[in-house]
């Protein structure tokens, strides 16, 4: 269903494709877990180009392409000719000659669209300014592994509407999640995205932008948060941090969830911003089983990809 595929946004799957990811995660887990080996990309290599810093999104990327037999490429834009003006396109193009597939970390949106125009594999967002839909698969994967489903369930993100906040938006949506996103005004996601997620989510479940967290936490079974900076917004640090303080994370935010609500974090996490030190290490969070499952994602988004 997905062989051949791009992965460039969580808007350009079916519910059953979403469906079919979060399957074959839970499938892939199992095997690791009994020590299986699966070696599905045994013989081809897949490129990994960062443009961006990265710890989960590089390690659990290279790692899985390893587990699967496969040869890991790690690329950075100033090691290739990028750096000296040939195209995305052109790149694309090249890469496609010598790896099945590209995971590529870069800053707006367009960039991976441009590689995956003059790509003739599969290219996966591994994250843009836009979207994260590796990092929202590897979320709602982890909601269903806790609770043994994703009907009838309630995720409230507090804060800034980002890249995270978009995918888990439209992933939410087409999977019958209800989601409430708490920002402070002028940090929404893109109303773009919110129409989106509102069409997709007509008849399924709910979805809604408020500006107080205690209104996005009531009745939630999942408290999500990430940085109030992020990359390339390092000069805004001073200003957001003044703004966000309120939407910041801890005990008694967590409390006026439900009793049975977990919190979750993409990570890397700022201590004393977004979240305290108290909820993160708490008995709630799943923070840590989210970046495991980072790499039992991203291999069941390399099987089902690639040809």
């Amino acid at each position: 269903m997905l062989k051949g595929k791009d992965l460039l946004t969580l808007a350009d799957l079916k519910r059953e494709e979403i469906n079919l990811i979060l399957s074959k995660t839970r499938e892939l887990k199992g095997a690791y877990r009994r020590g299986e080996i699966i070696e599905q990309l045994k013989g081809k290599a897949v490129a990994l180009l960062f443009e961006k810093p990265s710890t989960r999104t590089r390690v659990s990327f290279g790692v899985a392409v390893a587990q699967l037999g496969g040869a890991p490429i790690f690329l950075s834009a100033n090691e290739m000719q990028l750096s000296r003006g040939e195209t995305l396109e052109d790149t694309g193009k090249v890469l496609s000659q010598y790896v099945s597939a590209i995971a590529v970390r870069t800053y707006s949106q367009e960039r991976v669209e441009k590689i995956a125009k003059g790509a003739s594999v599969p290219v996966i967002n591994a994250l843009t300014d836009e979207f994260h839909p590796c990092q929202a698969l590897t979320d709602l994967f982890t909601v269903f592994e806790h609770f043994g489903r994703l009907s009838d369930l309630k995720i409230a993100y507090v804060g800034d509407g980002n890249n995270v906040c978009h995918s888990l938006l439209i992933g939410c949506a087409k999977l019958g999640v209800d989601i409430s996103v708490a920002t402070p005004e002028g940090f929404e996601p893109d109303e773009r995205i919110v129409s989106m997620a509102l069409e997709e989510a007509k008849g399924r479940s709910q979805v809604e932008i408020v500006e107080e967290p205690e209104k996005a936490v009531e009745g939630a079974d999942v408290i999500y948060t990430d940085v109030w900076v992020s990359m390339g917004q390092e000069s805004e640090y001073e200003e957001r941090r003044k703004i966000f303080v309120k939407y910041q994370v801890n005990s008694k935010l967590l409390s006026k969830a439900k009793s049975s609500a977990i919190f979750m974090h993409c990570l890397p996490a700022h201590r004393g911003e977004e979240v305290t030190s108290e909820v993160i290490d708490g008995e709630k969070s799943k923070v840590w089983l989210q970046a495991e499952n980072r790499l039992h994602t991203q291999k069941a988004i390399l099987t089902l990809l690639v040809r």
